[in-house]
């Protein structure tokens, strides 16, 4: 394996480095200095909006005084962001920060339980929203909470800075990563610990003001918030996507057509991403490609390697919500990666490492222990759980900072090139989203009739992980498991939902008496659960669909009634799904359709629909020709 960086993101020359001084200061005032030397330069652009940093910035302003009207000059708790992913969200969190407040970003696709108890715990006085949530925001603010539409500020408020005097340790965010105990906590995150974050990785990835960054993450995790400041504060693009909505199957189009240069999404988005690609997709502007979220295998370098462009660098790494980045390993084409793991790599500017044992002390050279983080630059801690804070972060004893226990499990090669190896508890990476198997059992626990839930990562054919519920019922109740997804459905985020459940008659326990989870049963998430009301397709189009969706799954058969998510199916499965169809049928049947008619019977409706659509547009023999071409061709209006 190369145990050297062999390659940068660009000459050492070609970029402005962000210095140590500049940490202390406010983010808004980074932002304006930006946006006062970039004036004309594109900020943020998506599908349906062009905001240069003039308007980004007019725009925050606006935003800004909005909020302390309508907070008084000062919130209770920081401020909510209910907004979908998109240059007025932007706006949005460039005005709270103005404004000197913190604030937390929601994502709006949440289970309305979920949000409820987000805004209970942040102690939120303001909800900020736009027309599309604001049915949504109010519902949840209720009585003792304002909400401000930010589609109702006027285009003539005023729009010049506020030159606040921000201190550079004040609280400007908080983010929620899913809670061992069964309950989110909320990582702060000071106006300078933001500030060195975006330091760090303006330094090793040398992101200039040329630079266009994709932002395919959710704006509330660290990654997102990461990747929308390292582009805003050095004059840079920002270009967000969201695929839950459009779907993988025009991302490669949309990463051509934009000249995207740094490509950054999780493992497991990559990979979907990757299944839609011919190989004859050339994206010449792409010159780096961080993927992060969850552990990358040399199998994502190679695809890397093998669908971008020669010149571009790999990046991997280890971070986490409490530290940031700590850890990075970059790659070119000619970096030869020994068997499947992929190290996280070196020491980044302001982060020391060290590997601790059981009894707290660093271990020798070569053994496993787990990753402590050393830095001045560290969360302050936790929202509101002063104890848990206590018990995660400590004093350093050489005067370094403060020390973090990731509960990450590490190994030192030679050449201090660290291998990550895995969690000290049973913290899991599900599709680029941190999860604490915690939360979803406490949520199978509160389901009527569990008296006993465990919660365990399998991998599927695909090397994916899947989570899988091992359950034991309370005496003579019966657990049906369409019951427990829906209710579960109700608390827990889409990818936090178990993908299989296995009832057992008791859990496996240690001599000790604790639950024995390497002695779980095997389980894979793709075996199909037993079904008594199978039902087989009865017309052409329920047969091709019933086969795309058992290959997608890995199922032997899928009749007409099952429910895709039911099923095991998942947000990005549903981008295959849907790439698979219109490929085959011909058609542009929108990626909500799965989740509007997630059974095979009534996405084939929809499906027959679009045909008919499309038939009657056109002339008797092009109609001919194409109903000839569909493989339901013989079903539609049978």
């Amino acid at each position: 394996m190369s145990q050297q960086r062999t390659a940068r993101a660009a000459p050492a020359g070609d970029f402005e480095r962000f210095e140590p001084r500049e940490v202390e200061q406010s983010v808004a005032r980074r932002f304006e200095s930006r946006a006062a030397r970039y004036p004309g330069r594109v900020a943020v652009k998506t599908r349906s909006h062009r905001l240069t940093y003039a308007d980004l910035n007019a725009e925050a302003n606006r935003v800004a005084r909005a909020v302390l009207e309508r907070a008084g000059g000062g919130a209770a708790g920081p401020v909510a962001l209910l907004l979908e992913k998109g240059a007025p969200a932007v706006a949005a969190m460039l005005g709270v920060l103005k404004a000197g407040l913190p604030q937390a970003a929601l994502d709006p696709s949440f289970p309305r339980a979920r949000l409820a108890a987000l805004l209970e715990d942040l102690g939120s006085g303001l909800v900020v929203t736009d027309a599309r949530g604001l049915a949504l925001a109010t519902e949840l603010a209720g009585a003792g909470r304002g909400v401000l539409n930010v589609d109702e500020i006027g285009a003539g408020a005023p729009a010049d800075n506020l030159s606040l005097d921000i201190a550079p340790g004040a609280l400007a965010f908080v983010i929620y990563t899913s809670g061992s105990t069964g309950e989110p906590k909320g990582v702060c995150l000071e106006q300078r610990t933001l500030l060195h974050r975006v330091l760090r990785q303006t330094n090793s990835f040398r992101i200039r003001a040329e630079d266009r960054l994709s932002h395919l993450a959710s704006f509330g995790t660290g990654q997102g918030l990461l990747n929308i400041f390292c582009a805003l504060l050095n004059g840079a693009g920002l270009y967000p996507l969201d695929v839950r909505a459009e779907g993988l199957a025009g991302l490669a189009a949309w990463l051509a057509d934009e000249e995207i240069t740094i490509y950054r999404s999780s493992a497991s988005v990559f990979r979907y991403f990757t299944d839609t690609l011919s190989g004859r997709e050339r994206f010449p502007a792409l010159r780096l490609a961080r993927l992060s979220s969850e552990q990358v295998t040399r199998r994502d370098i190679e695809l890397c390697k093998k669908h971008f462009p020669a010149g571009c660098v790999f990046v991997n790494g280890l971070s986490t919500s409490e530290t940031g980045i700590v850890r990075e390993f970059f790659m070119d084409a000619g970096t030869l990666i020994e068997g499947n793991s992929v190290p996280v790599g070196y020491p980044v500017e302001g982060m020391s490492v060290r590997l601790l044992g059981e009894a707290g002390g660093e271990v020798p050279p070569g053994e496993v222990g787990e990753i402590a983080v050393t830095s001045r630059h560290l969360s302050p801690g936790y929202w509101r759980r002063p104890e848990l804070t206590r018990s995660a972060f400590r004093e350093d004893p050489a005067g370094g900072g403060r020390v973090y226990l990731t509960g990450d499990m590490g190994r030192m090669l030679p050449g201090g090139l660290l291998l990550h190896v895995g969690r000290k508890d049973f913290q899991l990476k599900v599709r680029g989203h941190r999860v604490e198997v915690g939360e979803a059992e406490a949520a199978l626990l509160g389901c009527a009739g569990v008296k006993e839930a465990v919660v365990a990562a399998r991998a599927d054919a695909r090397g994916e992980t899947r989570l899988v519920a091992y359950l034991v019922a309370e005496r003579g109740a019966s657990l049906n498991t369409d019951a427990l997804r829906r209710s579960l459905r109700e608390t827990l985020p889409e990818y936090m939902l178990p993908s299989a459940f296995e009832v057992l008659d008791a859990l496996p326990l240690t001599p000790s008496g604790k639950v024995n989870r390497l002695a779980l049963p095997a389980s894979s998430p793709t075996t199909r659960r037993a079904a008594t009301d199978y039902v087989a397709p009865r017309t052409e189009a329920e047969r091709v669909l019933a086969e795309i969706w058992a290959e997608v799954l890995g199922l032997e058969r899928v009749g007409v009634g099952e429910d895709f998510f039911d099923a095991g199916g998942h947000s990005l499965l549903a981008t295959r799904v849907v790439s698979r169809i219109n490929t085959t049928f011909r058609i542009e049947l929108p990626l909500r359709a799965v989740f509007e008619s997630p059974t095979v019977a009534a996405l084939a409706l929809s499906v027959e629909g679009l045909i008919l659509d499309e038939l009657e547009a056109l002339s008797e023999e092009e109609a001919r020709r194409l109903l000839d071409a569909s493989p339901a061709g013989g079903g539609v209006g049978a």
